[in-house]
């Protein structure tokens, strides 16, 4: 299989800044090692994907959401004859920018930035974490990432990543693969996780095709029999989903057919509808709203409330800047003490 046309981005393994510690190993073993020994990467096993770890030891977190497209994104590219490498550092590092609690936390971050003429977005911010706050090295800032990786993450684009920092910029491919499997990810594993909270009918996913062709259970299913027979009938819909990308694969957009891409929205619909607005969920939205605005304002307010290394930086960089630096750095555990701490009350989500 032809592996890029000329109107698809080449790949570039340049670094932003010369760079003795990588010249031992690829150039994509060195990005790899550098991201999974970030701070930031460890962070994620405590950053919220749709229900906060507190409330169950088996659903997703930031982290294994992570893994899980990364190992999604290996199959696609393999499947397409893309380069494998690149497509599982990128995927690695497509979420380090992200806030605690989730989609609520980010939200919460963007309404605060706004009061400061600023936005935050998580894939930018995900940039700005490997070019600028992650510092192992004392010769530059950044982990400085090749800029295959970095071209990746400017332009990841799903319906939860809209970054403005290269908006004419085509994704390279590679970059496309892991969009796919964000979004493939992203409806599968919180297909799963709707089921194991108990917060989607298996009645109603018999109204859907990628679900009722890939099932193999009882015609009427209880709960149990789909929770019996999830994994083998997610591990089907996965694989038609990924045969849709192959077939639909022209050499220039790794996209989704018009019939696969109804059946996502369907299934997209009833997650919006029984999982994300479920009333459990949005307590919690609610709550994260809430604790990340409240810990935002009492920095911006006083910012030598937060460590020197950061209240350092606010001549420079702005004090609204700095704080959500900071903020979005913070798993759902260290916020929730940290707004415990700065407001003498437990405020649990």
């Amino acid at each position: 299989m032809a592996r890029r046309q000329s109107n698809v981005p080449r790949l570039n393994f340049t670094r932003m800044h010369e760079d003795l510690y990588a010249d031992k190993n690829s150039p994509l073993a060195v990005d790899r090692q550098r991201i999974i020994h970030s701070a930031a990467f460890r962070r994620l096993q405590y950053k919220t994907q749709v229900f906060v770890a507190r409330h169950g030891d088996h659903f997703r977190s930031r982290l294994t959401h992570t893994l899980e497209v990364a190992s999604l994104a290996r199959t696609i590219a393999d499947a397409l004859g893309l380069n494998v490498e690149l497509v599982e550092v990128a995927a690695l590092t497509h979420d380090l920018g992200h806030p605690p609690f989730g989609h609520a936390g980010e939200r919460a971050l963007h309404m605060c930035m706004k009061q400061h003429g600023g936005r935050f977005e998580h894939n930018e911010h995900t940039l700005r974490v490997v070019t600028e706050l992650e510092h192992p090295y004392p010769e530059f800032r950044g982990l400085n990432l090749t800029e295959a990786v970095r071209a990746c993450l400017r332009t990841h684009a799903t319906a939860y990543d809209h970054p403005e920092t290269a908006t004419d910029e085509q994704a390279p491919l590679e970059g496309q693969a892991v969009a796919r499997a964000d979004q493939l990810a992203c409806a599968l594993h919180d297909l799963q996780d709707g089921l194991y909270a108990g917060l989607l009918e298996p009645a109603r996913l018999m109204d859907f095709e990628l679900w009722r062709t890939a099932y193999a259970g009882p015609d009427s299913p209880t709960r149990s029999d789909a929770l019996r027979h999830l994994r083998p009938t997610v591990e089907r819909i996965q694989a038609v989903l990924i045969d849709d990308l192959r077939e639909s694969f022209d050499q220039s957009w790794v996209t989704i057919s018009e019939h696969g891409r109804r059946q996502l929205d369907a299934l997209g619909e009833l997650l919006h509808e029984s999982v994300y607005k479920n009333r459990q969920v949005v307590r919690m939205d609610n709550k994260a709203t809430h604790i990340v605005r409240a810990v935002f304002d009492a920095y911006v307010e006083k910012p030598q409330l937060m460590p020197e290394r950061y209240a350092a930086r606010v001549t420079r960089d702005g004090k609204a800047r700095v704080v959500a630096d900071y903020v979005a750095g913070m798993t759902d555990r260290f916020c929730q003490e940290e707004h415990a701490r700065l407001f003498d009350a437990r405020f649990d989500v």
